[in-house]
């Protein structure tokens, strides 16, 4: 039976959340202090130097004493990369799956989870899973590793399984395939009119192959025709618990993408958006900038939460998914030396001359 208490905590826990600046702001401090925060995702308006970076992420884990908050970013190589130097320098994806070298993919996986690992970050959102089948795609392009569907397996999965061997959970992205969008769901919601037979063929291979390799996947904020006319992925049941959970059979967590991105934030806002979320299967949620936002959808899941029990019970098995996550993958920050050692020990040096 759940208190009053612990739908708050609940709440809290399937939030993962971003923030100005270069410190921990003390409203999130005190979500971590109460086991009331998942973790947190950092951009590059959150990273100064090498042991600023360092010394942010240790105020993290030091505001949660109870469990290893999540720390997670955005490194996939290419263009979207938050940290640089002395960190690898990955290229695109794309090149590492026109390299065909499965080996090598997997090596630039864990060299980067090494030093990711070594800052204190457990979570990666990568690698790309989308299959890029369209030239005109704003988003994906060069960031999936290819356009067919056994290319992208190949090395995602590689990916993936490096940065596990350095201890950093990888996320595939985005359920269930962003590479045939002409928009940006950053911007506005894209619609997806293959019938199954296609998404069964392209799209969903790689996340059908990510069953046991991949502990997260992420959710795509666009309308796929065959599968919901009505709402997007990341809001859908029948694509969530349905195809992805249910159909699939994937067990890991399933991470919301942002929920201040145009496609959901324009037409459901944060609140309705994060109720949605779980009810659709989604386990995390991540609200990347407003800190107001943060508090919108922890009060929405409380509220909803409060007055159905199902919902509650459905909130209760997304935070113990969470939890779980954060328990495999303990993170501890190395400072100073130490950290400049393990950055330059994982071997990057080396690994970018043969890129190159």
């Amino acid at each position: 039976m759940t208190t009053a208490a612990s739908i708050d905590a609940l709440a809290g826990r399937v939030l993962c959340v971003g923030f100005p600046g270069t410190s921990l702001p003390a409203a999130l401090a005190a979500r971590l202090r109460e086991d009331a925060l998942g973790g947190v995702i950092l951009f590059k308006r959150n990273l100064g130097a090498l042991d600023e970076v360092a010394a942010l992420i240790e105020s993290v884990q030091g505001a949660s004493p109870s469990r290893t908050p999540l720390v997670a970013i955005d490194q996939e190589g290419g263009r979207v990369a938050r940290l640089g130097s002395p960190l690898v320098k990955l290229p695109p994806m794309r090149r590492l799956g026109e390299r065909g070298d499965a080996a090598l993919t997997e090596r630039c996986g864990a060299v980067l989870g090494a030093q990711l690992a070594a800052c204190g970050i457990n979570v990666d959102f990568a690698p790309v899973l989308d299959v890029d089948t369209n030239p005109d795609n704003p988003v994906i392009g060069d960031r999936s590793f290819g356009r067919d569907a056994e290319t992208v397996i190949t090395h995602a999965l590689a990916f993936a399984r490096g940065l596990s061997s350095a201890g950093v959970a990888s996320c595939g992205k985005h359920f269930p395939g962003h590479g045939d969008t002409d928009l940006d769901s950053h911007l506005a919601l894209p619609r997806i009119a293959h019938d199954r037979a296609r998404l069964d063929r392209v799209e969903l291979a790689p996340f059908r192959a990510a069953r046991g390799v991949v502990p997260s996947i992420m959710t795509a904020h666009v309308v796929f025709d065959a599968l919901d006319r009505e709402v997007p992925a990341t809001l859908s049941r029948r694509v969530i618990t349905g195809l992805l959970r249910e159909e699939l059979g994937y067990d890991g967590v399933i991470v919301s993408d942002d929920l201040e991105m145009k496609a959901v934030f324009d037409r459901w806002g944060v609140a309705e958006s994060a109720v949605r979320a779980i009810e659709a299967g989604c386990d995390l949620l991540l609200v990347c900038s407003r800190l107001e936002l943060v508090d919108e959808a922890a009060s929405a899941l409380v509220a909803r939460a409060r007055e159905d029990e199902a919902f509650a019970a459905r909130l209760a098995d997304a935070a113990a998914r969470v939890d779980a996550m954060r328990a495999r993958f303990p993170a501890k920050t190395l400072r100073g030396a130490a950290l400049l050692e393990r950055i330059t020990s994982a071997g990057s040096a080396a690994l970018e001359a043969e890129l190159a």
